[in-house]
């Protein structure tokens, strides 16, 4: 492991490793960065080269476009045999990293993780390759760990995976003194074709008070007809297509209630996300995440979230206070931790894709949390 005086040359070929890694106070070892990566606090601003001289080295043969524009595009590339994202080869190299943040978790989210190794064998000298593929929260918390030990600075991926944890710990219990209900909720994680949300998505609906009716915690996403949404009967309905800020996910809701086969969910509460920067990415933006669903689904517990973070739909003047459909005793609205500055709309979408039944979330225990019909 190499000292903290002698830094790691890291390119993040992942937005939520760019996430991960800044959270970390390491946002100086990142030499390289994805097309994808937008958090104003990585000051990664431009086409090629940021103002502190981060290059992008990937893009995407997806364009932007409507939702089933780029699922055909998807498909398309799949049918050739085409990677859906692009190494900037002779970039990386004249980065001369010493390690590169990858994932395994999804084609479609990514570059794909084969490219990336065999580029970074074929580097002089070679570069380390981490590779993260977290499906649940817990994952997600343990990657960061795996980040920080990479980069040196052990200490600090503890203190952050703590300081995480402690905030869902938070929520978690103001659930519990409160007695809360738990909503059943139904999250979108694609609206043509129609998809549900997977991995950790589930999870974060359960920690933040609710009841996932329609997805499996740590599974894929699945396909799913519009009937079958109706059929689970949620109580609120999270629009947040994966790489979509706030506004573009309400105008996406609002088009999906404009349906006829939608028109049973126009009476129930329906709320917008933003999914690049609160479900999307597996890193630490998700614990804000939590936390602005816990809003969502109990508004008398928790402070409401800002406009950019999350719409009702249809959307109501701005100085309308957003309401849930399951109201819950009322409590003083704590003081939650800040998170990190919402990110900007991503154009190019990270649909999760495989063939894994959708079933209601069971009751679980997870690090601990006893999840029964209350919040033991």
């Amino acid at each position: 492991m190499r000292p903290v005086t002698d830094p790691v040359r890291v390119i993040s070929l992942l937005p939520a490793a760019t996430d991960i890694v800044a959270a970390l106070g390491a946002a100086a070892n990142l030499v390289g960065i994805t097309h994808e990566c937008d958090d104003p606090a990585h000051e990664a601003a431009g086409a090629t080269a940021g103002a502190t001289g981060r290059r992008r080295v990937t893009s995407s043969r997806i364009p932007d476009g409507p939702a089933a524009v780029v699922d055909a595009a998807v498909h398309a590339c799949a049918t050739d045999g085409l990677p859906l994202f692009t190494l900037d080869a002779d970039g990386i190299r004249a980065l001369r990293p010493d390690l590169l943040l990858t994932q395994a978790l999804c084609d479609v989210c990514a570059v794909r993780e084969g490219d990336v190794r065999a580029l970074a064998a074929d580097l002089s000298p070679p570069a380390a390759t981490l590779s993260l593929a977290a499906t649940t929260l817990d994952g997600v918390l343990e990657d960061i760990v795996r980040v920080a030990d990479a980069l040196g600075i052990p200490e600090r991926g503890a203190a952050l995976s703590a300081s995480l944890r402690a905030r869902l710990l938070a929520v978690h219990e103001r659930l519990r003194a409160a007695a809360a209900p738990r909503p059943r909720v139904a999250v979108l994680e694609w609206p043509e074709p129609l998809y549900t949300a997977g991995h950790w998505v589930p999870e974060m609906v359960r920690r933040a008070g609710g009841r996932e009716v329609l997805a499996t915690a740590g599974a894929h996403s699945v396909a799913v007809a519009a009937s079958a949404v109706e059929a689970a009967d949620p109580e609120v309905l999270i629009v947040a297509p994966c790489g979509y800020d706030a506004a573009r996910a309400a105008d996406t809701a609002d088009r999906l209630l404009a349906r006829p086969e939608w028109r049973w969910a126009r009476a129930r509460a329906v709320w917008a996300l933003d999914a690049n920067a609160l479900t999307s990415r597996p890193g630490p933006r998700l614990v804000r995440g939590v936390e602005v669903i816990a809003a969502l689904l109990h508004p008398m517990l928790f402070p409401t979230p800002a406009r950019t973070e999350a719409v009702p739909v249809p959307t109501p003047p701005a100085a309308t206070t957003p309401s849930a459909a399951v109201p819950s005793a009322a409590m003083p609205a704590p003081t939650m931790p800040s998170a990190a500055a919402p990110s900007a709309a991503m154009p190019a979408p990270t649909m999760p894709r495989a063939a894994v039944p959708s079933a209601a979330v069971p009751a679980a225990t997870v690090s601990g949390e006893v999840d029964r019909t209350g919040h033991d």
